[in-house]
């Protein structure tokens, strides 16, 4: 058994079986799409014609490309420095609950289960400007109904709340379990040293939960770059465009104006961004908390 388990082609045997799947699932699509983003293709015909940086020239030079671009930023930002400082607050809250805790954590996580699908119908209910809660809300203090989806000034930021409130629960459960994982001593030695509250998060919980809030982010801005259902759900990227994402702008030149080359182009510039993103992000703050002891 011993000299079995020192032979190469056993090792090689155990890998191989997720190496092809690695192969099948994840480079080949890429290698895939860079090939055919360099191609004018509608996606049916066998023969793609190929057309080099073309593609990219246009996506590059294209003002809606921008815009998307432009609107996944404002996702990013929205994630980082709104819905995370709320996710770490609510985890801390809920962590000092003494009683029904468990109630609470299936209450915030409820909306991740849920189908995006069914969560922007319910928004879309609740920002329907004649019935929906939000105006009937404004209308008790004598505002004006708000075309919250078909208002170019409102529209993004009501589909930014709407994605925030879907996800923020699943985050709060990854924080919360780190919290938790703290040893109660340190908390307790603050205490009777006559630390408050406040100071025992700020000073003792959120250090040493950093690397938790830094997948975080490091999820949310991934999580940013693919945003695709909740807006296609709620807006279709419109009024005029200004709800239009980066994934939503792939879909309708690939699959509504059938250009799947073009459309590949901007899945190989969505992937590379990306990744550029994630490996800033890691380089300059990630690897600074990567590791905590208590």
């Amino acid at each position: 058994m011993n000299t079995s388990l020192r032979s190469p082609l056993i090792y090689a045997l155990f890998v191989l079986p997720a190496l092809i799947l690695f192969v099948m699932f994840f480079l080949y699509p890429i290698g895939s799409s860079l090939y055919y983003s360099l191609t004018s293709w509608n996606g049916v015909s066998t023969d793609p014609r190929f057309v080099g940086l073309s593609n990219y020239a246009k996506a590059l030079t294209d003002e809606r490309f921008w815009i998307s671009t432009r609107n996944n930023g404002f996702f990013i930002g929205f994630s980082v420095f709104i819905q995370v400082p709320l996710i770490v607050l609510f985890s801390l809250f809920i962590a000092n609950v003494k009683r029904l805790k468990g109630l609470y954590k299936t209450a915030v996580f409820l909306p991740s289960i849920m189908s995006t699908a069914v969560i922007g119908i319910l928004w879309g209910f609740i920002y329907e400007p004649n019935i929906g809660l939000l105006n009937q809300l404004l209308d008790m203090f004598g505002i004006p109904p708000v075309y919250w989806l078909s208002d170019n000034r409102f529209a993004m930021l009501s589909i930014l709340v709407t994605n925030a409130w879907q996800w923020t629960g699943f985050y709060i459960v990854m924080v919360l379990a780190a919290i938790l994982a703290i040893p109660r001593d340190l908390d307790e030695a603050a205490a009777i040293d006559g630390a408050t509250a406040v100071q025992r998060a700020t000073r003792i919980t959120l250090p040493l939960i950093r690397p938790i809030i830094s997948v975080v982010i490091m999820l949310s801005i991934a999580g940013a770059m693919k945003a695709a259902d909740i807006v296609l759900v709620m807006t279709k990227g419109g009024p005029a465009g200004s709800t239009e994402v980066l994934a939503t702008y792939m879909i309708k030149y690939a699959i509504t104006n059938f250009k799947y080359g073009y459309g590949n182009t901007v899945a190989v510039l969505i992937f590379a961004l990306t990744l550029v993103l994630t490996a800033v992000y890691q380089l300059l703050v990630a690897r600074r908390n990567e590791r905590v002891e208590y």
